[in-house]
């Protein structure tokens, strides 16, 4: 399972999606970029795979980091997201 995290300005919590294989969390992460950077289109709508009519749609200009990371069975639940030079 991969989670692909967004961070929003002024909210102290990130907004996260989840996706089952690399392929379509490396294209849902392309996707948030490509957003990002042509600033088109204004409100981006992520839907849950397991739920398909649990949405939630966000305004593009409000994102300030994604991410994407590996969620993993270890006692934690999830690789440590953000850069670490612990393992």
């Amino acid at each position: 399972m991969y989670v692909i995290e967004l961070a929003l300005k002024l909210n102290p919590m990130p907004v996260s999606v989840q996706r089952k294989n690399l392929k379509d969390a490396e294209a849902l992460y392309q996707q948030l970029r490509h957003c990002l950077e042509k600033g088109n289109p204004r409100f981006i709508e992520l839907n849950c795979e397991k739920v398909e009519t649990k949405k939630i749609t966000v305004i593009a200009s409000e994102i300030l980091a994604i991410q994407i990371y590996e969620k993993t069975a270890s006692s934690l639940g999830t690789k440590r997201p953000g850069f670490s030079f612990d393992s």
